[in-house]
């Protein structure tokens, strides 16, 4: 299936999850640590008790000051994605984050590769192929895809499979900003 499809087809948690993990792989735009946004995925779990989610999204928020990032476009974009998280729990909010997640996550990386338009996210997104995308790009739609896919075999119990494909995307994304920062400087 596409990651159009997978995430048409995802259920509350799952949305939650595929915004949640895009947002996460964001995370050093943000200044934020590795474990910033534990809490949040804690909330996740089926046995988090009802309201967790809000509660630890706004945690989230505080700590990662949710400001306009300024002039740098991919910081910006990363920002507006943990602003436009929805509190509240409802398929509709949810879809409609983890959609936008998805198109950010892939711009940002299509930035931090120097890739020019987005002409091509469209397409990659509907039709889940890497072909002519840029090696970050690629591995990030692969990464979006992986995500959907665990929490669609597996439920609740693909949770932890998530978080280990987001935490990998963190690590390379910190390895992108680190470069990028160094060649700035």
């Amino acid at each position: 299936m596409s990651l159009v499809e997978l995430i048409a087809r995802a259920d509350e948690r799952g949305l939650a999850v595929s915004g949640l993990a895009c947002l996460d792989r964001c995370v050093p735009l943000l200044g934020g640590d590795d474990e910033v946004l534990r809490p949040l995925w804690a909330s996740l779990s089926p046995a988090a008790p009802a309201g967790d989610w809000a509660q630890r999204l706004e945690q989230a928020r505080g700590t990662l000051d949710a400001a306009d990032g300024g002039a740098d476009e991919a910081v910006t974009l990363a920002h507006r994605m943990l602003a436009g998280a929805p509190a509240e729990w409802s398929a509709t909010g949810l879809r409609e984050w983890a959609d936008g997640c998805s198109v950010t996550a892939l711009r940002i990386h299509r930035l931090l590769d120097g890739g020019g338009d987005d002409s091509g996210l469209a397409d990659a997104r509907r039709d889940g192929r890497s072909d002519g995308l840029s090696p970050l790009l690629a591995a990030e739609l692969r990464r979006q895809l992986a995500v959907l896919e665990l929490l669609a075999a597996h439920g609740p119990a693909g949770l932890r499979g998530a978080l280990e494909v987001s935490t990998e995307g963190r690590r390379v994304l910190r390895a992108v900003v680190s470069r990028r920062s160094r060649r700035d400087a």
